[in-house]
Order: C-alpha cells, then structure tokens, then sequence
C-alpha cells in the first residue's frame, strides 16, 4: 500500500490506556503509512484503580492522575500519535447497582457541552475517519457510553454550520467505525490455536459470557495490522499503572499465535459518504 497523504483518522477514547488496548496495532499500521492519527481522550482517569500490583504505592495512588497523563504521553511516542484530552473527569466504574455517577462527572455532564468539546477537535483536525465505540461502550463502562453518544453527537454536530461556529467552519467525517477488538470470533480463534498448539489458554473464562449481537456489531472491516501487534504491547505497556507485563489476558498468547488465528484488528462501518465494498481491509476504502 502506497504512503499515505493528506489522510487524518481520529480514535475517540474513554480513558488513557483504551487507545492502546483497543485498535493500537491499527493506529501503528497507518502511522507506518503516513497517515495523520489523533486521539480525543475524554477523562483523565482519575477513579481507576492501580492495577499493576508493582506501581501500587501511596505515592502513585496521590499522583495517579499526573501518573496517568505521562502514562499516556509515553504511549502517544511508542504510536506516533497526536493525542488531546477533552478535560473530563473518570466518572468510576458501578461497583452495585446503586451507582449514580457524580454530577461534575464525564457520564453525568450535558451530552451536548461534551459533543461541543470534540467538534472543536474534529473542525481544527479534519478527520476524514473516526473511530469509537460501540452504543454499549464496548463494555458497560458509564464513560465508554458516553464516549460513543458523545463522539456520535460531534459527528453530527460538527458538519452543522448553524452549530458551534466558535469552532470553526464545518467539517464533514466521510467514514465513522465502531471498534470491535474484542469480539467472540476472535475469542475463540485465538482459544482454539493456543489448544492446538498444547498451550494454556488464558481465554476459556471468556468464551461463556454474554457478547452483544445485532446489526451495530457485524464486523465489516478487518485491518491486516499483525506486524504492528508488538508496537500495541509497547505502548499496552505504558501505561504501567494498569497493566502489568505477567497480566495474562493481555500478555499470555504469544505473537504467534495471534498472527496465525486472527492477523487483524476489526471494525464496524456505521456511516459512510463514500461508496465502499464490504468486507473492507482499509478504513479509508473509498477515500484514497
């Protein structure tokens, strides 16, 4: 594939870390081409926990959100990535289900104060293709669903020169996905071939839960992104507070394996201007 110019992709994420966590090796894989990639992180991050039982200090725990933000200006080195955050704070993750997010929080703020912050992002930027969540986050996260009504809501709104015209003259997103990383056909893929080859398999707990279905999460695209799956690991790594180097549902398939059961990174075309063919092996089919 030819080097790449004038083409810009935007990935609207929750959290630092879900940038390197879902979609990583296809963001290296456009770097490698030229392309421009900028990432919208919505919060900081504050309400996580310290994961990586290593980093677990008093001192990380007091500086977690400073901790975090160099977290993730490491892992914008490792990608090759332009990177802005929206400025919201983690609204925390539901531990019952008497759980009301805090009012001065990401999933308890005005969608449309939010939407406002990433159309200036998308009319200074000019993406041409976005990516973000599923309409369940990708997992019930309260941050992860409004990052995709919050991304899906700028998508609209920033083509819309009657809105915002504080941000600049409207821009149109040609193309806008939705991640599917984490789907049960890979799952199993990769379940199968860790068997095959007489290895533990660290996926057998997933195999049993509940995946979404329907229409939002067929997967039309599938980016052949399997030489780029050590720079993900790198910049997975980064992010120190929360994922340690032995964490065996990120790190226990070797490399191998993964590029023998499922060489790619997946995605759900949910709107196009341009005319394209399903199945897809290029997030910019039709724009190049």
């Amino acid at each position: 594939m030819t080097k790449a110019t004038g083409l810009r992709l935007l990935h609207v994420h929750a959290h630092p870390d879900d940038e390197s966590s879902k979609g990583a090796a296809t963001t290296a894989f456009y770097v490698n081409q030229g392309v421009q990639v900028m990432v919208a992180t919505c919060t900081g991050g504050e309400a996580g926990d310290i994961l990586n039982k290593s980093m677990d200090t008093p001192e990380n725990r007091a500086n977690l959100p400073r901790l975090r933000q160099a977290e993730m200006a490491q892992a914008a080195r490792i990608l090759g990535i332009h990177q802005r955050w929206l400025g919201y704070r983690d609204s925390g993750f539901p531990s019952d289900e008497t759980y009301v997010p805090a009012p001065d929080t990401f999933a308890a703020l005005p969608l449309d104060e939010e939407a406002g912050r990433l159309v200036q992002v998308i009319r200074e930027y000019r993406p041409q293709v976005m990516t973000c969540y599923t309409p369940d986050g990708g997992y019930p996260h309260p941050d992860h669903i409004r990052a995709h009504q919050v991304a899906m809501a700028a998508f609209s709104q920033a083509a819309d020169p009657d809105l915002w015209p504080q941000h600049g003259g409207p821009w149109q997103i040609s193309k806008v996905y939705y991640d599917r990383t984490f789907n049960i056909a890979k799952i199993v893929a990769l379940d199968a071939v860790m068997r095959k080859w007489g290895l533990p398999s660290p996926l057998d707990g997933r195999l049993d839960r509940k995946h979404p279905e329907g229409p939002d999460y067929v997967i039309t695209t599938a980016i052949p992104c399997a030489d780029f799956f050590q720079v993900r690991n790198e910049a997975l790594l980064a992010h120190r507070s929360q994922i340690s180097p032995d964490d065996a549902w990120w790190f226990g398939v070797p490399l191998e394996v993964e590029r023998e059961a499922w060489p790619s990174e997946d995605y759900h075309l949910a709107f196009s201007t341009v005319e394209t063919s399903i199945p897809e092996d290029d997030l910019f089919a039709g724009l190049r």
